[in-house]
Parts: C-alpha cells; structure tokens; sequence
C-alpha cells in the first residue's frame, strides 16, 4: 500500500501544524530564546546607592590615617575613581600618574580632573574630582613613593601598584610594580570578608564583585547612554 506523503505523520508534524485555535498565531522564537533577550546584562543587582556611599566614606577616611595600609589606601583611591568616572577595573589600569592633574598643592584640596580610557574602544574622557578624591589621591601618591623606593631602574608610570611582595613560581615579586586585575578582584575580596565578619548582623553584607558597588553610581547613565561619570560628578 503506497501512503501519501501529505498523510504521513512525519511530514505533517514537520509542515509547522498549529494545535487547534491557533492557527492564526504569528508564529515566535522558541520561550527560551525570547527570555534570554530580554535577561539583563547584569544578572547581579546592584547595591543601594546608600550602601555604595557608606563603602566611599569608609575607605577614604581610613585612607588619610597614616596607620593605615598601603592596600586600604589603594581600595579607597578605586573606589574614588570609580565614583567619579565610572570606570571599570580595566580602564582604571590603564591611567598612569600622567592621567592626573590634582590643582595646586595647599593646605587645602581643590579640585581635580583625570582622563580615563574607557572601554574596549578606550574612548578617552576627561572628568572633574571633587575636592574628597583629589585628597585621597595626594595620599595614594606618598604611598606609591615609598613603595617605588626599593625598586630598581626606572619607576612605573602606572596609577595602580602592587602593596606587597608577591611570588611567580618561586620567584619573589618586589611590591611597586603595575598590579593586575587579578590582583584588583582579590584586593577588593579581602576588604570584603574583613568588613562583612566586622560588621555581621549590623550592615548588608558586602558583594564580593566591586561591579556590584560600581553600578549603584553609574548604571543609569549607561542605560541612557549618557557619558560615564555623570553620577559622580
């Protein structure tokens, strides 16, 4: 018996057949597809803008005791870069002390302004510092030259270096050196577990990515599309 191929329930099934009552539906991506456009980019959200305030205030008071370490004083100069420009940790290693320009030395701050290359296109912005960040940053600089003062040879021209003596398979790292996002992530985690283990049951804990802190300033200037550093300016 020969079947006609119209008949066959392979090819029907195959030929797009609408269950009954929806034949008229405008046929659609598959739901899994659909829910993927629309995931946000972001699958963490971020802290309050509050809770991301309370981070700056923390770090750059501690910042301007000199008790303080060298990697507080470096958290607390990425924090306040990243308030005013938006910048990612990628950007941020990428400004040298030449991305500075901190006014006249006083007794008091004034302000400042820094030139940032931001993403992958290292779209080159110029944005204002407030009299808080510029401060923070004169510290940043005393400590960045002692931490220079062991090396030998030139002196790196990155903004962000190394606080402590590392090692590469075996291989003692002097401190000093331009550092690595790695190192920034770690840096950032360790601020993290201190403050969440001083301040449990007291305050939100701390996300252990600094993403999280960072778009509490700045992401609804880039949702807009409107230029980095608006929210800390």
């Amino acid at each position: 018996m020969v079947t006609d191929a119209a008949d066959s329930p392979h090819d029907a099934s195959t030929g797009g057949a609408r269950p009954p009552g929806q034949e008229n539906v405008p046929a659609g991506p598959p739901v899994e597809q659909t829910a993927q456009a629309f995931a946000p980019r972001y699958p963490r959200p971020p802290v309050t803008r509050d809770e991301a305030e309370w981070v700056w205030r923390e770090l750059s008071v501690a910042a301007m005791y000199a008790s303080t370490k060298p990697e507080m004083v470096r958290l607390a100069v990425i924090v306040g870069l990243t308030r005013a420009t938006g910048a990612r940790y990628s950007d941020l290693l990428r400004c040298t002390v030449d991305s500075l320009d901190l006014g006249p030395t006083g007794a008091q701050a004034g302000e400042g302004r820094v030139v940032v290359q931001h993403g992958k296109h290292r779209t080159v912005r110029e944005h204002r510092l407030e009299p808080g960040v510029v401060l923070v940053l004169r510290r940043w600089m005393d400590v960045r030259e002692d931490l220079c003062s062991e090396l030998e040879g030139s002196i790196p021209r990155a903004l962000l270096l190394t606080v402590h003596h590392t090692h590469d398979n075996g291989v003692t790292v002097a401190s000093g050196l331009p550092i690595t996002k790695q190192g920034l992530v770690l840096s950032w985690r360790r601020f993290v577990q201190r403050t969440n283990a001083r301040y449990g049951g007291v305050r939100p804990p701390l996300p252990t990515r600094f993403e999280q802190v960072r778009r509490a300033w700045h992401a609804d200037s880039e949702v807009l599309g409107e230029p980095l550093g608006a929210a800390g300016a």
